[in-house]
């Protein structure tokens, strides 16, 4: 009876060490999600031939403010299948800032082909310029008060 609890005793025991060992050794698998893959997957998303896909793909590097994401972007925004994805991609651009996607949705504004993303990318940029007119006031009432 000593010598069969002995055995389960260590039967547990060389299970729970290798059990801790294995998880010790698959740390590296559970960090996969990091913000670098994640950037890189909804790179590739945006050149996929799934329209929900880009859409969702472009909002998301948006909401990241990707750098990497820029000239994809500006890509969508110029060569678009639909009106959906121009705008999405003139939206992740103005929250992302940058001057050359800001300078792409200004010029969106006024030579893009469709109505609709021309409107939109109006508010979008006017938008942009009213924070930045507001910004430069602010600072001016700020040094004026010192």
């Amino acid at each position: 009876m000593k010598a069969r609890t002995l055995y389960s005793i260590v039967l547990v025991t060389i299970f729970l060490v290798g059990s801790l060992t294995y998880a010790e050794g698959n740390k590296s698998q559970t960090q996969a999600n990091t913000y670098e893959t994640i950037e890189l997957n909804r790179l590739i998303g945006i050149a996929s031939d799934n329209h929900g896909l880009r859409v969702s793909c472009a909002f998301n590097l948006g909401e990241m403010k990707s750098e990497k994401a820029i000239i994809p972007l500006m890509a969508l925004l110029r060569d678009g299948q639909t009106d959906e994805e121009k705008i999405i991609a003139a939206l992740s651009l103005m929250k992302i800032g940058a001057p050359q996607g800001v300078y792409m949705v200004g010029r969106s504004a006024k030579f893009n082909d469709s109505g609709r993303v021309r409107y939109i990318c109006e508010k979008f940029y006017n938008g942009y310029l009213l924070d930045k007119e507001n910004a430069v006031k602010a600072v001016s009432n700020s040094i004026a008060s010192m």
